[in-house]
Order: C-alpha cells, then sequence, then structure tokens
C-alpha cells in the first residue's frame, strides 16, 4: 500500500509474501521498485491481508479527519487553522499502535487513564456536536456502538483496545 509517489524512492514500502524461490528468483524486478521490501512468509495471502488491515487504518484515519473538519468548519474554525492542533493529535497515535499492539496480543487491554467509559462519554460530545451542526455523524456513532458494547459486557474500566473482542472474530 506505498503511496504512488514513494514507488521507486527509498521511501517505498513493500509487502510481499508466498513461495520463497519465487521472491527470490524475482527479486530484482521487485527492488527495482526501490524502498524497503519485507518479505512476510510462505503464505501467498498474507501481503493481502496485511494491505486490507493497512487500508482500513488508513481510511478510517482520514473519515476521522474530514469528518474533524467539517466540525470544526460548523464551529467556524478554519481547515488550515485547525490541521497544526490535528497534527498534535496525530503525533499521539504512533506510539499507541506498538502499545496497543501489545495490550491485544497479551489480552491485557488496559484502561489506566483512559478507560472505555470515557471513550463513550467524549465520543457522545462529538456525536452531539455533530448532528447539532447537521453533520452526518454515522461514523462517529459506530465508533460509539462499539465503545458502549464493551462496557454494556462489564469492560467499562477496560481500554479501548477491548472493541476488538466485541467486533467479532478477533
Amino acid at each position: 500500500m506505498t503511496p504512488t509517489p514513494t514507488v521507486g524512492t527509498s521511501a517505498g514500502v513493500f509487502l510481499h509474501s508466498g513461495p520463497e524461490p519465487l521472491y527470490r528468483e524475482h527479486r530484482a524486478v521487485l527492488d527495482a521498485l526501490g524502498g524497503s521490501p519485507t518479505r512476510l512468509g510462505e503464505d501467498v495471502g498474507r501481503a493481502a491481508a496485511y494491505d486490507v488491515a493497512l487500508r482500513d487504518v488508513f481510511r478510517t484515519a482520514v473519515t476521522g479527519y474530514v469528518h474533524a473538519l467539517a466540525v470544526a468548519r460548523a464551529e467556524g474554525i478554519p481547515a488550515r487553522e485547525f490541521a497544526p492542533f490535528a497534527r498534535g493529535v496525530g503525533a499521539i497515535l504512533p506510539p499507541l499502535f506498538q502499545e496497543w499492539a501489545e495490550d491485544v496480543d497479551g489480552g491485557s487491554y488496559s484502561g489506566e487513564g483512559n478507560p472505555l467509559t470515557s471513550a463513550v462519554s467524549t465520543t457522545g460530545h462529538v456525536v452531539h456536536a455533530a448532528e447539532a451542526h447537521g453533520i452526518d455523524a454515522s461514523v462517529m456513532r459506530a465508533a460509539e456502538a462499539l465503545a458502549l458494547r464493551a462496557v454494556e459486557r462489564g469492560h467499562g474500566a477496560d481500554g479501548f483496545t477491548r472493541v476488538t473482542q466485541v467486533m467479532g472474530r478477533a
């Protein structure tokens, strides 16, 4: 899922999977794409699975951002004025990716400092503000519903990563 401008540069990230002999045979062609090729193993579908999950991260993130831009605009905040603050929020995410991955893999779902009950409350505020301005809040309502479902199952003190368990197969 490397962005088009990174193809042929050192910034490109290319994920591959499948038989090792086939990977070796075509390595020169793959190297011509630039960047850092990563082989993920023998399973031919593994790279595609990463691709889908990475697109999920990207699409939900940009959807959240454009929703925030719509709310900000409705509140009289120009997008250019809002962007530096959004970047600040975005900077919080990279460390959370690793921390939350460890929570999910370890099954700890730590809610210390930010329990699901807080997520339900703050997301509700966003939904209310958006709908008060006539902005579609379906994306935020979906996030609120997932957190609320986890709270209703007795996990209100857990962290947001507990939502992975209420989404279905995890």
